[in-house]
């Protein structure tokens, strides 16, 4: 999953689809300076291509990402030069260095199943929060905001490249099944056809709070966020 082409594929679609990074960055940058006024250094987990790194990288003087694909983890670093991007796994990674501020956007938590699975990431990004950080993390829907049989329809246009994306959505065992199905088309290759299933937990939100809180944070619940689905803003004390 998010290896070879379609990471081009996301990359290609995410970019063009009008969703507006640099404001979100903007917008959770000032999100930690609200609680820690002298952050200076963030680490975006499951940082994806980069769209989110790249701007971060201008409010921080140390920005970092961590990716489980190799294939997104190298365009990341392409996308954002002056920051390091390790391939490595939410839920155990060790890079031995604390940053001011640790991210982790766009629902990426959700590919995580069940508890423990919650409870192991957010452990790893209180080992790698100073004391005193903030922790941002952006859920996918809860069990009972989950629409059931969603269809989502998107075309976006690079050049002389086209790429329509269709989706369906259902629940099944506590988790959301999406079906991707891509058609893409350039004049030279005609049109083609890729599809993709992913899976993602419906955690539900005390879920999320009970790993944050196990890990040592205080976590908040803010409705909104830059996709609907809200965000957790967790603070690490400084005295633990």
């Amino acid at each position: 999953m998010y290896d070879g082409e379609f990471a081009e594929i996301y990359e290609l679609f995410y970019t063009n689809r009008g969703k507006d990074h640099a404001r979100e960055a903007a917008d959770v940058a000032a999100l930690v300076r609200e609680r820690c006024p002298g952050a200076s250094s963030l680490l975006d987990v499951a940082c994806g291509t980069g769209a989110h790194l790249r701007h971060f990288t201008g409010h921080f003087a140390r920005a970092e990402g961590l990716e489980l694909a190799e294939d997104m983890a190298a365009i990341a670093a392409r996308r954002a030069p002056g920051a390091r991007v390790t391939v490595g796994d939410m839920r155990d990674f060790a890079l031995g260095r604390r940053f001011s501020a640790v991210t982790c956007m766009f629902s990426s938590i959700a590919h995580l199943s069940g508890q423990a699975e919650l409870d192991a990431a957010f452990a790893c990004f209180a080992r790698h929060t100073e004391p005193g950080g903030v922790l941002v993390v952006e859920p996918w829907w809860f069990p009972e905001t989950f629409i059931e049989g969603y269809v989502a329809a998107d075309i976006v246009r690079a050049g002389e490249r086209t790429l329509a994306r269709v989706s369906h959505s259902v629940e099944k065992d506590g988790v959301t099944v999406i079906d991707v199905h891509y058609v893409l088309a350039d004049p030279v290759g005609g049109a083609r056809h890729l599809a993709e299933r992913h899976h993602l937990t419906l955690h539900p939100r005390e879920g999320y709070e009970r790993a944050a809180a196990r890990a040592g944070y205080q976590a908040r619940y803010l409705e909104g966020g830059p996709s609907g689905r809200g965000l957790f803003v967790a603070i690490l004390p400084a005295a633990r």
